[in-house]
């Protein structure tokens, strides 16, 4: 074996049935996301040690494009090699994708106070999942005052700043701070008994991978003005919107509305609607792109126009992350890296305790009720360790509950 890859410990249909429950289940965006994840594949599976799940994390935080999608993609990299990252890529993002592809047909979702109800319980236990996560993950990641202190710093970067800004802003002075103050001896030879994550993918694949994202950047508008062809433009539009994100999630609105509501492609109501009922789905929120691409009256529209905009919102923060794994594999074995990371890391634990105050917790805890039903699902998940999956749909039964009750 050599230095840049590893042997896969898994299968692509393992992964799929583990990412499918994920898809199904990851409601509250990105951040909770990130909870699930690490949750599921961390503390349950084993698949990967918080360390490293943490270190990944911090990598495609600073890449642009869906930010949990790429962790997610790579860990089936990690576990089943590239057949585990599509299988993981597919089973995490087509459930919502459907959903909403279907909601563009006119199934309206969520709707009334039943579907509100289920939704406010679906935001509380993105609460108590993201908290699970802040407190496993610190433990881990922040063992002494110099990276507890780093974490707070980053909270704080996080919190004032706001939005991927803030969050790249954080990564940024942990990698600072880890450079100058985690270099100890102790924390050298604490850190070293742990092998850095590895991926089976090469310097020439991660070179063919940049190549390929630079060609369909520049390539991509220049075959669609010169052709005129409805779905090459569509593709060029959210292509270019997944490629110039950085944060992922919400940050990609802004892009969307330009690349198809400014252009007159689909109209700023409808566009708001489909927003709506995306808040509604688990799942990435680029599965946006899904509605978008069926009502578009550019292109193809209906199945194959989802498709097309499913495909070109993800694919270049992928071939971006596939282009840089090579190299990260060399990078991350050197002790000054090392340090870096512990840094990042610890910023890593920050910025996910910022996202649990806002936006989760402020959106989702509005009252006595919603407090004692996110307190409820986190004892769930911590002190009795039932799956995620059954504390989703106990949070929404109780978010109903509470919206039977005026609560």
């Amino acid at each position: 074996m050599n230095s840049e890859q590893h042997t896969p410990r898994g299968s692509a249909w393992e992964v799929f049935r583990v990412f499918l429950k994920l898809g199904l289940t990851s409601f509250g965006g990105p951040i909770a996301h990130l909870g699930y994840f690490r949750t599921e594949l961390s503390e349950r599976r084993r698949w990967v040690t918080d360390t490293q799940y943490a270190q990944l994390v911090a990598l495609c935080q600073f890449l642009p494009g869906p930010a949990s999608s790429q962790v997610g993609f790579a860990l089936g990299l990690h576990r089943a090699g590239m057949r585990g990252a599509l299988a993981a890529f597919a089973a995490f993002t087509l459930p919502s994708a459907v959903l909403l592809a279907l909601f563009a047909y006119g199934a309206s979702l969520f709707s009334g106070t039943i579907g509100q109800g289920v939704l406010s319980g679906l935001k509380i236990v993105a609460v108590a999942i993201i908290a699970q996560a802040v407190l496993g993950m610190a433990k881990t990641l922040t063992p002494d005052a110099t990276r507890a202190t780093i974490a707070v710093a980053a909270a704080l970067a996080a919190l004032l700043l706001g939005g991927s800004l803030g969050q790249v802003l954080a990564i940024v002075l942990g990698l600072a701070a880890g450079y100058f103050f985690c270099r100890t001896p102790e924390l050298t030879q604490a850190g070293s008994s742990e092998a850095p994550l590895r991926f089976t993918v090469s310097r020439r694949a991660g070179a063919v991978s940049l190549g390929t994202l630079a060609l369909l950047l520049v390539g991509a508008p220049i075959a669609a003005a010169a052709t005129g062809w409805g779905a090459l433009s569509l593709f060029d539009a959210f292509y270019r919107s997944g490629a110039l994100v950085f944060g992922g999630g919400h940050v990609v609105l802004p892009l969307l509305q330009g690349a198809v509501v400014d252009t007159g492609w689909v109209s700023n109501q409808d566009f708001l609607a489909g927003y709506g009922a995306a808040q509604a789905v688990p799942g990435p929120l680029f599965t946006f792109a899904a509605y978008l691409g069926t009502i578009s009256t550019v292109g193809p529209g209906g199945v194959l126009g989802a498709a097309i905009a499913l495909a070109a919102i993800f694919l270049p923060g992928f071939l971006l992350l596939v282009g840089v794994l090579p190299f990260w594999n060399k990078v991350s074995a050197h002790p000054r890296a090392q340090a870096l990371m512990r840094g990042a890391n610890a910023a890593v634990v920050g910025i996910l305790a910022a996202a649990l105050y806002s936006p989760v917790f402020t959106s989702a805890v509005t009252g006595a009720g919603q407090f004692a039903l996110g307190l409820l699902c986190f004892v769930l998940l911590v002190s009795w360790k039932l799956p995620p999956w059954s504390v989703v749909v106990i949070g929404a039964l109780g978010g109903v509950l509470l919206a039977l009750a005026g609560a």
